[in-house]
């Protein structure tokens, strides 16, 4: 069973819901450690003084803001701690919004809200069921704030049928502007509307249902099989990377014929 990386209590206006947070999802890439090549030797990384070459224990380790030029404000561990927000105890509600206003860019990462054990009362489970409904029937996600590990959160609280969901939230100035960060934006370029009418016939001619059981991790498996022949004592053969596509040239002709082979695809799936 999942264990709770945080309990409290969901508050919004006078009502407090006694609730548990728990991690939605699970990092599932593949760890290496490092090695020097050619031998069973481990590879570690050491805290040193780049000046003496020593080592330093970690207690010995402060911390510093760089101000650039060489200049850095120097902070010990109980200066931080001062600041620091401390455990807090509730998700304070500030307001519900519709979901499509949050621009998906803002989400970060997924929890789950639930009540905090089975059967641990029932004036509690019911208290969250009435919030989870209200909010499925209001189309609404709440926004709230609370601390975690010593950080301060922003998140939105969306309700789904069978629980609620917590999204970490960036905060404005985490978000770059694209216009500002990237030098290729705005895009100027005008297009035909036969140019246009194929984009839509290509895009509605790939257009499905939600299914994330069809997505899965071809690196992943790719890396899990050549670790398992690895290990039989199998020869693994490095092929070369196949290249990449060249450029678009004629727009709606590559539009043309990624629609011929998508109705091809499908006819053959039919």
């Amino acid at each position: 069973m999942a264990r709770a990386v945080w309990t409290g209590s969901l508050s919004f206006g006078l009502v407090n819901v006694p609730v548990a947070l728990f991690a939605a999802t699970e990092e599932r890439s593949i760890r290496f450690h490092q090695f020097q090549a050619g031998t069973s030797d481990r590879v570690r990384s050491k805290r040193v003084n780049e000046r003496t070459g020593e080592e330093v224990p970690y207690e010995d380790v402060a911390k510093g803001y760089d101000l650039g030029g060489g200049e850095y404000v120097m902070l010990d561990a109980a200066e931080i701690a001062a600041v620091a927000p401390g455990r807090s105890q509730t998700m304070d509600v500030s307001a519900f919004v519709d979901l499509a206003e949050i621009d998906p860019v803002y989400f970060g990462r997924s929890y789950y809200l639930a009540p905090p054990a089975k059967g641990g009362g029932s004036g509690a489970e019911r208290a969250y069921g009435l919030l989870r409904e209200a909010m499925l029937q209001a189309g609404k996600v709440a926004l709230a704030t609370f601390v975690l590990r010593e950080r301060q959160y922003l998140v939105a609280v969306r309700p789904r049928p069978d629980v609620l969901v917590v999204e970490t939230l960036f905060y404005a100035d985490e978000v770059r502007d694209p216009l500002e960060e990237i030098g290729s934006l705005p895009v100027e370029a005008e297009w035909s509307p036969r140019e246009l009418e194929m984009a839509t016939m290509l895009i509605d001619s790939m257009t499905s249902k939600w299914d994330p059981a069809q997505y899965h991790d071809a690196y992943r498996e790719r890396l899990t099989d050549l670790i398992e022949r690895k290990r039989a004592g199998g020869t693994v053969a490095v092929e070369p990377r196949a290249p990449e596509g060249a450029p678009v040239v004629d727009l709606l002709q590559a539009l043309e014929a990624s629609l011929r082979a998508t109705r091809a695809q499908a006819s053959r799936a039919s």
